[in-house]
């Protein structure tokens, strides 16, 4: 899992309501067993005129330009701001890889699906709650400025325009931060305590070598 302590980046609005799972990465791309190659298909059903399947060529599919993330000053956005409820729906941790895979290293929003939280810091995805006035200022300003940014600071919790004019607060559990600020997902955490598995293992192996 790549750290991320300090990150500046252009910002994108997804101003929609209960973006549900399936909206960000739809049910027939769950069929590979690879963690990659999500990225391109993330948010596809608005993103492109036509079905997609695995294994289609993306780049030759016809792109909606209606959608606000095909627009040009939103090209290589990593801070996306949406509204209530994003994440919600099933329970696929194919969401937040697509995401990230996409981009993106933030999602700012009011609130999320319980399990799509969960599943994003677990991967590295940050994902803050602000609320809906806070978020309202984000939304403006990103409209009303080309090539908007924000800093987001993980160790500080902090929301901040480049130009210091206003920095929003923002909670985030003490372990969660700790991991993604080291760069540990659940296999690293493990390793952290490889001496002492295979100490158990040993001794396991010895008691019962029968199970061997």
């Amino acid at each position: 899992m790549e750290k991320f302590v300090v990150h500046t980046g252009l910002v994108a609005p997804l101003d929609r309501a209960n973006v549900d799972t399936d909206a960000i990465i739809p049910k027939q791309f769950l069929k590979s067993i690879k963690r990659t190659g999500y990225g391109p298909n993330c948010f596809d059903e608005w993103r492109y005129l036509d079905v997609g399947q695995p294994g289609m060529d993306n780049s030759k599919r016809p792109l909606n330009s209606q959608f606000v993330l095909n627009e040009p000053r939103f090209q290589g956005a990593t801070i996306l701001l949406a509204r209530q409820n994003f994440g919600c729906g099933s329970s696929r941790e194919h969401a937040p890889w697509a995401l990230l895979q996409n981009g993106f290293r933030v999602v700012i929003a009011p609130s999320f699906g319980d399990i799509f939280y969960n599943n994003s810091l677990n991967n590295g995805l940050v994902v803050i709650r602000l609320d809906d006035a806070k978020m309202d200022r984000l939304f403006a300003d990103c409209a009303a400025f080309p090539g908007f940014k924000l800093t987001v600071d993980l160790e500080k919790q902090t929301v901040a325009a480049t130009d210091a004019s206003y920095v929003f607060p923002f909670e985030i559990a003490a372990g969660k931060r700790e991991r993604i600020v080291n760069g540990w997902d659940d296999i690293s955490l493990t390793l952290k305590h490889s001496e002492q598995i295979r100490a158990f293992e040993a001794k396991h192996h010895a008691a019962r070598p029968w199970l061997q």
